[in-house]
């Protein structure tokens, strides 16, 4: 269910829609649209005559354009690749931590600081009600306008943005309040003073402790869900992704820097391609337990309908959690990162002997 908050964010996606956007990929579309645009001028200039022939004419020819254009949009979003699902991850009107919180959450209280250095908007924390369920909440937070991007440092956390949330889950736990995570992050800060701050110290100890809450806990890829920056929230009892996000060890940039020693449009596909970062792979691969569905063309054209899915899968998720004994659920999510990266080599050794 979804409420009536979400005004200030429709004000503001309406308002960043004026300036243009497009991604390379999308030029099929742009072509569609300016043509829409034409003949809706058209359609304008002719509305003294609103039952004329050439009206009639021209409004067919939109809804024909308009189903073209919903037809090619399916087909571009139905077969991206790697790279390109990147890029879609990274578009500036995709919706953030601040935005799903406006449009699907009531009561939402933020919480500040970190008791020991001081307060990092890149993490947002915060009581929040989610259809029915009472929630501590904590996300990353990118920003939008260029003063509030600098803040968030684009949405990469300092050691105190972790421990702010780390404080914040004990705090759920005390309380037996489930804890929700929504991660959108390229990565840790990697700055002078976060080193020194401990910024590894931080996301490990995230981790190590997130591990035994006593609480239940979900995690959503809301975007980009890169390295260590990400798993300092991410460690739950239920991991999903949504369909246009990325999860990875590293990003493509930096992964084609550090093989090919140069970070280009070719390089960026093949290291995106090779370190199997979609939704899509990390199911495959056991890294998340599912994937949730965003509206064709990705969440950025439709916020609501994609928070709408997210409170779904929250509601459910936590539903049955919360059914499941708190040691029993402590025991399936220790499991649960103790099977990843498993893997056999009886096969291999086997078939070695055979051919000796």
């Amino acid at each position: 269910m979804l409420f009536e908050n979400g005004g200030r964010f429709n004000a503001l996606l309406n308002s960043l829609m004026a300036t243009y956007y497009q991604l390379d990929f999308e030029k099929p579309l742009a072509d569609i649209e300016r043509e829409i645009d034409g003949f809706e001028e058209q359609l304008r200039a002719e509305q003294s005559s609103p039952d004329s022939p050439g009206v009639r004419e021209i409004a067919a020819r939109i809804e024909e354009l308009r189903a073209k254009h919903q037809s090619e949009l399916a087909r571009l979003y139905g077969q991206l690749t790697a790279w390109q699902t990147v890029r879609v991850a990274r578009h500036p009107l995709r919706p953030q931590t601040r935005d799903y919180i406006n449009l699907m959450c009531r009561d939402f209280t933020e919480l500040h600081g970190d008791r020991r250095f001081g307060d990092d908007p890149a993490i947002v924390t915060g009581f929040a009600r989610i259809g029915k369920l009472k929630v501590m909440l904590i996300g990353h937070q990118k920003g939008r306008e260029t003063s509030e991007k600098l803040a968030c440092h684009f949405g990469c956390a300092h050691p105190e943005g972790y421990r702010k949330a780390l404080a914040k889950m004990q705090l759920a736990a005390k309380y037996q309040v489930p804890i929700v995570t929504l991660v959108d992050t390229p990565g840790a800060y990697p700055g002078l003073g976060a080193e020194q701050r401990g910024q590894a110290e931080a996301i490990a100890v995230n981790m190590m402790e997130m591990s035994r809450l006593r609480t239940p806990i979900v995690s959503i890829v809301i975007g980009e869900g890169g390295s260590g920056g990400a798993l300092g929230i991410a460690v739950a009892d239920r991991v999903a992704m949504l369909s246009h996000s990325w999860y990875s060890v590293i990003s493509p940039e930096g992964c084609a820097a550090i093989l090919w020693k140069e970070a280009n449009e070719q390089t960026n596909s093949a290291a995106a391609k090779g370190l199997k970062l979609t939704a899509t792979d990390n199911l495959e691969l056991g890294i998340v337990d599912d994937v949730i569905t965003e509206p064709v063309g990705g969440a950025h054209r439709d916020p609501r309908t994609t928070a709408s899915n997210l409170s779904a899968w929250i509601e459910s998720s936590l539903s049955e959690l919360r059914r499941v004994d708190i040691d029993t659920l402590l025991a399936q999510r220790y499991q649960r990162y103790r099977r990843m990266g498993v893997y056999l080599e009886a096969a291999e050794q086997d078939a070695a002997a055979s051919v000796t």
